[in-house]
């Protein structure tokens, strides 16, 4: 029989930055009804209060917020101190912040591209480094769980080009991950999750808003749609739960099988 205890979050405690819509707001749902307290970070207060809110409708579950700009480290810093203030400790990390501004790699702004890198790159290895330390010093069994992006292994594909600084940024990411997860061993798991093209706010302009017009768009893909935000659902719970103690430094790819044909 199947021990679904180990997908339970019940006591543990978790910070999301990025968790104040798209993909970071639904792990925050998913943590929050697997039975985690949960704490989300974003730059902006009235976003924060607008998932708090939606968070609770949907799920019934209160959860913490703090504004943070994951870029500044006094910020990552005040926002750990905080997590720990009103939660009691912090042993889940979720890294979902980050930007995408398209431009053809032979015209991409050198501002631009160290604007994606400081917002993609340099806030994850931040909080990894501010949350990792503290839960090594306070020996806490942690998960820290970095949004990555198919970009990050795969240049070209649906969705089309104009991402040489996205893919760059979230190259980096991949490495990050395995890298902390060779610092941080053994009592922290790091590891990546790497969707598809998703449905998120970030991509509203770019993706029809037809369903049927999306799954057109999708064709090539072997489940023939585009991700959701609820498909990142099932992998944060598992990477975030005791079901994953023994894999660490890995990517988990929820993206309709776009990787499994090139």
């Amino acid at each position: 029989m199947a021990n679904l205890s180990l997908f339970d979050l019940t006591g543990r405690c978790a910070v999301i930055i990025g968790g104040a819509g798209g993909l970071g707001q639904a792990i925050a749902e998913a943590l929050a009804e697997a039975g985690a307290l949960v704490m989300i970070a974003s730059r902006s207060v009235e976003s924060l209060r607008r998932a708090c809110q939606e968070i609770k409708k949907g799920t019934d579950h209160d959860v913490f917020y703090r504004p943070c700009d994951a870029t500044a480290e006094e910020d990552v810093v005040a926002l750990l101190d905080a997590a720990v203030s009103q939660m009691g400790k912090v042993d889940i990390l979720v890294n979902a912040q980050g930007i995408n501004k398209k431009h053809p790699g032979t015209e991409v702004p050198v501002a631009t591209f160290d604007e994606m890198m400081s917002a993609n790159v340099t806030s994850v290895m931040l909080a990894c480094k501010h949350f990792g330390k503290y839960m090594q010093d306070n020996d806490i069994h942690g998960k820290i769980i970095n949004l990555g992006s198919v970009r990050g292994i795969r240049a070209v594909g649906n969705g089309g080009g104009g991402n040489v600084a996205y893919c760059a940024s979230k190259g980096a990411v991949e490495m990050l991950t395995k890298a902390y997860a060779s610092e941080l061993r053994p009592n922290i798991q790091v590891n990546l999750i790497g969707p598809t093209v998703t449905y998120t706010p970030m991509m509203q302009g770019i993706l029809p808003d037809d369903p049927k017009a999306r799954a057109a768009k999708a064709s090539a893909l072997p489940a023939m749609r585009i991700g959701e935000v609820d498909d990142v659902k099932g992998p944060a719970i598992f990477l975030a739960s005791s079901a994953s103690d023994f894999i660490t430094g890995s990517s988990l790819y929820p993206d309709g099988g776009l990787t499994a044909i090139g």
